[in-house]
């Protein structure tokens, strides 16, 4: 007798693919889109969309850390956005100071840097929870932010700092801060999905204490991914410092909202230990457009914090109903898989 062969079963290949949250993004983008596009006939226009690709930026490059923390921890880290103000003043009032424009910069990238490193070591040395330690540095940064720089404005900052959130890809129409997102996009791909730290990421999410008995460095993870969020804060501070072409006291404000929204809106558990790089992408893309057709509808921009409350009620919700789908599914195919034995 001929063995049987082992023909692809497509409706449950099909199911599975479906099941992804990935792939119900895609098809919500889509959705979106269409729907937007009879709405508004400027919202399917390529320059509005270089346009807002530029406006999101900063929130994307601050979504690739946050996706780790999250991953990792189970929390947020609530400072990110008023790191990226405190390195911005710290960087402005260098210039101000009449020190170079590179040095100025690389002292903003210092500063942000050093405070994700203090987050770092709340969490990972002095063992406070994620939320309650960022909580603290959240309004320790704003501080130091609103006390170096008051009710003031610096500008005037050179053209060549100015290109990296206004200029854009020579003979292209790419905007510069887009490639700066996709160079990082693919270094913490890389990390997160390629390499041992990456693995050690999701084995700490998903059980902490197994982690700890096995060798596995936490704390030393912890206090570098909170590090990173400093730094990657930091140049989201420089980035929109350029694209301003100014700072003051209130740049990047409520940005974390935004960055925590689309990162768990893109599948990445508050339990921790679940997530992909792929779906916090896709998650961008989908904020970004739901943004752009809010203000080419002319929502006012407190019903927008309202819908973008609601939808990170949902981003919340829905990626744990469909995970009690799938584990229901496997549940009953493991108790037909029992009975059939």
């Amino acid at each position: 007798m001929k063995k049987a062969e082992n023909k692809p079963n497509i409706p449950n290949t099909l199911l599975r693919l479906a099941s992804k949250w990935e792939f119900q993004l895609v098809i919500i983008i889509i959705l979106l889109m269409a729907v937007g596009s009879t709405m508004t006939p400027y919202f399917i226009n390529l320059k509005n969309q270089i346009q807002n690709s530029k406006n999101l930026m900063e929130i994307a490059i601050m979504a690739l850390p946050m996706a780790l923390i999250i991953i990792t921890t189970g929390s947020v880290d609530l400072s990110i956005a008023n790191n990226l103000l405190m390195s911005a003043v710290v960087m402005a009032k260098l210039f101000e100071a009449g020190v170079p424009m590179g040095l100025a910069v690389s002292g903003g990238l210092l500063a942000g840097t050093l405070g994700g490193l203090l987050n770092g070591i709340l969490v990972g040395v002095v063992k406070l929870p994620p939320l309650v330690a960022t909580l603290g540095t959240f309004t320790l940064f704003k501080g130091i932010g609103y006390s170096l720089l008051r009710e003031f404005t610096v500008k005037g900052f050179p053209d060549a700092f100015n290109f990296i959130g206004q200029g854009k890809l020579p003979g292209t129409i790419i905007p510069f801060q887009l490639a700066i997102f996709a160079v990082f996009a693919v270094i913490y791909f890389f990390l997160l999905h390629r390499t041992a730290l990456g693995r050690f990421i999701y084995s700490i999410g998903q059980n902490e204490n197994a982690c700890r008995y096995s060798g596995v460095p936490v704390d030393n993870v912890k206090i570098l991914i909170f590090t990173l969020s400093g730094f990657m804060a930091a140049l989201a501070g420089m980035v929109l410092a350029a694209r301003y072409g100014s700072v003051d006291a209130d740049i990047g404000s409520g940005y974390e909202l935004t960055v925590i929204t689309a990162v768990v809106l893109g599948g990445v558990l508050t339990t921790g230990g679940t997530g992909t790089l792929t779906g916090v992408f896709l998650s961008l893309w989908l904020v970004s457009e739901v943004r752009l057709l809010m203000n080419l509808l002319n929502i006012q921009g407190e019903i927008q914090k309202i819908i973008f409350g609601l939808l990170l009620i949902l981003a919340i919700l829905l990626p744990r109903l469909v995970d009690q789908i799938r584990s229901r599914r496997r549940l009953k195919q493991m108790e037909k898989e029992i009975l059939g034995a």
